[in-house]
């Protein structure tokens, strides 16, 4: 795509900091550097998100993801867990539209990123949890 930061990157035209690059898959370091060692693992075939992967290429860039994940691990012995996160869409966050998996080492609980889950468990029955999971698997494709 012309306009694509990350299609720059993967032709070469904007220099990035590589990490891992096969035929399919690049993997380097966000610029942002959330913490030491965020690295960012991008498809080399433009997908704008996950909606738009199909099963080959999920295969071919989720693969690559624990590999990916041991080598920062095993980069630096204060890394203590790590954050796989995949954001889809402007309301989830997502800045550039081509897909792409942030691996985001953690040191400590206090280093300026964090998730948060509310518990909403209250609010949903089994009748209601049900009636959600027959919405979602009705469009499962086959």
């Amino acid at each position: 795509m012309e306009d694509c930061i990350f299609c720059k990157i993967i032709a070469g035209e904007i220099p990035s900091t590589k990490v891992y690059e096969d035929d399919e898959v690049l993997a380097f370091l966000d610029i942002s550097q959330v913490t030491p060692g965020h690295t960012l693992v991008v498809p080399k075939k433009h997908v704008a998100n996950i909606y738009e992967y199909d099963t080959d290429l999920a295969a071919k860039v989720f693969s690559r993801i624990p590999m990916l994940a041991r080598a920062i691990k095993n980069s630096n012995p204060n890394i203590l867990g790590l954050n796989i996160l995949n954001n889809n869409g402007e309301v989830a966050y997502q800045s550039v539209f081509h897909s792409h998996i942030h691996l985001i080492p953690r040191y400590s609980k206090k280093e300026g990123f964090g998730l948060r889950f509310d518990d909403n468990s209250s609010k949903y029955d089994s009748k209601k949890l049900q009636e959600i999971a027959n919405q979602i698997s009705s469009k499962v494709e086959k």
